[in-house]
């Protein structure tokens, strides 16, 4: 392929401003369209992003059918049919997380997308952590030996801080607090990056898991307007992962004192690795050879990694799909979904079991 890839953008919300700058640096994107159902709010995102041509329905955009490929920003329960309207058209798929609200639906994205050869990729935005990659890197190699235990946590705080805003008067927040509005609360939101983030820089996948899940008062009631906040607030996990490491891993929107910060820490026979990622910086640290001994840790140059939104656009240009693509994510998706069955029956379940999320009673406190 010589030509840029034309790219629309479906969604306009605010993360969708970060993919129109991402992939508006991109030499190899021309931005060609947008689609929101709201016409002010569509019209003003093209706009502010230079795109000529905008939409207030998918229908109408595929029909254009001016485009190569699509940045997927809807809410999370619009990935579903949206996305496979656009693979059924023809189009590559770069998806928000989570692909879908449930693994069976995510599992038959994947499928799809599979089976009809085309670009998919999910954007787990912490692959863009030049740490993280780093660590990989180095346990591949063998740096650290066997590793034997594991600990990751995704720490946020915007539920009893104002930084990014009053989560009680804005609905950008508030549908992340409410089942019927499409979440799957903090679980659904950041344990699939959380988890991507553990298996990815530990190069291992879950193999079995106990979750616990807490929804805490927030509001009397715990409703606000027509939000009723019930989506879990905290989640615990203790897993087995198929290295043989055992691990902990828990996420959190109370973690007051940490706006946004991911942490994993992986101890190996030869060694341990600790990467961070926060707003304000990464960092990765080692303890090795004579260190070991003495339980001292060195600063490491990770280094920089291109992006996933640059990875989408070099997958088509080379028509080979890269990581991390629907398959990994729905994998992923099947975890949280289990995670889910774990806290009703009140027992460890393998991986490999069938999933099928029940009804879920959410322990309030």
């Amino acid at each position: 392929m010589s030509a840029a890839v034309r790219l629309l953008i479906l969604g306009t919300g605010g993360m969708a401003n970060r993919h129109a700058m991402e992939f508006a640096t991109n030499s190899d994107v021309q931005l060609v369209g947008a689609v929101d159902v709201d016409i002010a709010k569509v019209r003003g995102f093209a706009l502010r992003h230079d795109i000529a041509t905008s939409f207030t329905s998918l229908d109408e955009a595929i029909e254009w059918g001016e485009f190569d490929a699509v940045a997927n920003v809807t809410p999370d329960r619009i990935h579903y049919p949206t996305t496979l309207q656009l693979l059924a058209a023809g189009k590559h798929v770069f998806c928000e997380k989570p692909l879908a609200e449930t693994y069976e639906r995510a599992d038959e994205m994947a499928r799809r997308a599979e089976e009809s050869g085309l670009i998919n990729m999910v954007n787990l935005t912490y692959r863009n952590v030049a740490p993280v990659q780093r660590a990989r890197q180095m346990v591949l190699a063998g740096e650290i030996g066997r590793i034997r235990h594991i600990e990751a946590s995704y720490l946020q705080s915007w539920l009893v801080s104002k930084a990014w805003g009053d989560w009680a008067t804005e609905d950008q927040w508030l549908w992340r607090l409410s089942t019927k509005h499409g979440s799957n609360g903090v679980l659904g939101d950041v344990g699939i990056h959380i988890l991507d983030f553990a298996g990815y820089g530990a190069a291992t996948e879950v193999d079995r898991i106990f979750a616990r899940l807490k929804t805490f008062e927030k509001a009397p009631g715990n409703r606000i307007r027509d939000y009723d906040l019930d989506a879990n607030d905290s989640f615990t996990m203790t897993a087995e992962f198929s290295n043989g490491a055992m691990g902990v891993i828990h996420a959190t929107r109370w973690a007051t004192g940490h706006l946004n910060e991911l942490r994993l820490r992986m101890h190996g026979e030869k060694g341990a690795l600790e990467v961070v990622h926060t707003p304000t910086g990464n960092a990765l640290r080692a303890c090795l050879g004579d260190d070991v001994e003495k339980g001292q840790w060195q600063d490491l140059d990770a280094g920089t990694t291109a992006t996933n939104y640059q990875r989408f656009i070099e997958a088509i240009r080379e028509q080979q799909n890269r990581e991390p693509s629907f398959r990994h994510a729905a994998n992923l998706q099947k975890v949280l979904d289990i995670a889910m069955m774990t806290e009703v029956e009140r027992r460890e379940y393998a991986v490999a079991e069938p999933v099928a999320v029940p009804q879920i009673k959410l322990i309030s406190g």
